[in-house]
């Protein structure tokens, strides 16, 4: 098992007063070997800590005291020292199995590990949990947890996954909720497939089997157009309506039986359908936000200036791949300050660069301004194709190809979202662009706050 570096040491902690340096390898914390970090912050937290590392070669020890509880202060360069738990499915809609090729080898690689849906929020099966595992969670309150259910039906589901321990490893999920800890659960849902009656029965499945689930998205599969399988196709918009129909119908349901709506319809389907959003009141809490459940009203709220703090950035795909566990083992994207490029002069036109669902939602805030200064810039997603419109997803090509076409010496505001350490999926960076842009948060009062500056 590869040791841990230390990437940054914070001046005035702990670990710099003691001698821990940026390009330490950390081998052992009180003669425990850490497999993760979550393990790395629970023996840090000890008042009185002896660290083996290595430095040039050369094994030292290193006695650090500090008060219980309080910060060693050193950064480590990944969320598991370990190895990744991969996924052994083979689910014909999984996005990894749609990339084209040439992309970094880390964006191919398939997890299924219960420890990055901890830090990162990421959906496991639960195909490859084991009790050692469900020993840990519970003892150690890793929760929350993401778990693709997909169906409730065990051949519908083992049948999508292709393993057939889909049929049966939902067992762990209720072991979880049995043992209280806070899960959320996703269906994708693909047309012809799990949709229609499988639907309705994976709803009723979920109310009657687990009850206790913090919450439950739906959300549409993703095609794009490298993908080999014959029977992804995405939905028509009679087939989002009808999604949405019955997603209504059990949060009905559920507020009679549950006392609250537990499942929730991903923002896309009412965009497909050509549905309007619901009200914020219909997302009790947006639970599910960073699964794209309830963006579209929290980004109008935060515009319009109604809501005190963001709601939250929505992980960019595939953050956790990049490495660093940062604050809140989110993956840092940008400063959202700093324009890429020469500054445009002040008081430019101001376009707002987003993918083609983004333009959707935010076409009408911009409109409600009454500024003939500002407009929206829709890129579209070649590079993926097919059903790919969602900013997280735009890549520096497609970017680059559609600013190339925009006016010189204007101001273009580009959602962070779509980076992942100040890069684009496809390798680029923001300096790579043809017209200066200035990277803001992907919130509405961000977004609010740079189009009034």
């Amino acid at each position: 098992m590869p040791a841990p570096r230390i990437t940054a040491v914070a001046d005035g902690s702990a670990a710099e007063r003691f001698g821990l340096r940026a390009g330490d390898e950390l081998l052992a914390i009180n003669g425990s070997v850490p497999k993760d970090v979550i393990e790395y912050q629970m023996l840090v937290d000890e008042p009185e800590l002896s660290l083996d590392v290595r430095r040039d070669g050369v094994v030292l020890e290193l006695d650090v005291h500090k008060p219980a509880g309080a910060p060693l202060g050193a950064q480590v360069d990944s969320a598991l020292f370990d190895r990744v738990r991969t996924c052994d499915n083979h689910c014909e809609f999984c996005f990894i199995y749609q990339l084209p090729p040439g992309l970094r080898p880390s964006l191919y690689m398939k997890d299924d590990d219960y420890r990055l849906s901890f830090l990162y929020g990421n959906f496991t099966t639960l195909t490859r949990f084991t009790e050692a595992d469900l020993e840990r969670v519970v003892t150690e309150r890793l929760s929350p947890l993401n778990v693709s259910i997909h169906a409730t039906d065990p051949d519908v589901r083992a049948a999508m996954l292709r393993n057939r321990r889909g049929a049966t490893s939902l067992r762990w999920l209720r072991a979880l909720l049995d043992h209280g800890i806070e899960v959320n659960g996703q269906v994708v849902v693909c047309p012809g497939v799990n949709d229609g009656d499988v639907l309705e029965d994976t709803l009723a499945g979920v109310a009657d089997e687990y009850p206790e689930l913090a919450s439950v998205c739906v959300v549409p599969l993703g095609v794009s157009r490298h993908t080999s399988e014959p029977r992804l196709r995405p939905h028509t918009e009679a087939e989002a309506a009808a999604v949405l129909e019955a997603v209504h119908e059990w949060q009905g349901i559920n507020r009679q039986i549950l006392g609250r709506r537990l499942v929730f319809a991903a923002d896309e389907y009412y965009l497909l359908a050509g549905v309007d959003f619901p009200g914020p009141e219909a997302y009790e809490g947006f639970g599910m936000h960073e699964d794209g459940v309830g963006m579209a009203a929290t980004l109008q709220m935060e515009f319009m200036g109604r809501a005190a703090d963001a709601t939250g950035t929505r992980a960019g795909f595939f953050a956790w791949v990049e490495g660093a566990p940062a604050a809140g083992y989110r993956a840092p994207r940008a400063d959202g300050s700093t324009p890429v490029g020469l500054r445009p002069r002040q008081g430019a036109p101001v376009g707002v660069v987003t993918g083609e669902y983004g333009a959707a939602v935010l076409a009408p805030l911009v409109d409600s301004l009454g500024r003939d200064d500002v407009r929206v810039v829709p890129v579209e997603n070649r590079f993926f194709g097919g059903t790919t419109a969602v900013a997280g997803l735009l890549v520096g090509a497609d970017i680059a190809r559609t600013l190339a076409d925009q006016p010189e010496g204007h101001r273009y505001l580009l959602p962070d979202v779509c980076l992942s350490q100040g890069m684009f999926l496809d390798g680029t960076r923001p300096g790579d662009l043809p017209r200066p842009v200035e990277v803001v948060a992907t919130d509405g009062a961000a977004l609010r706050k740079a189009l009034d500056g």
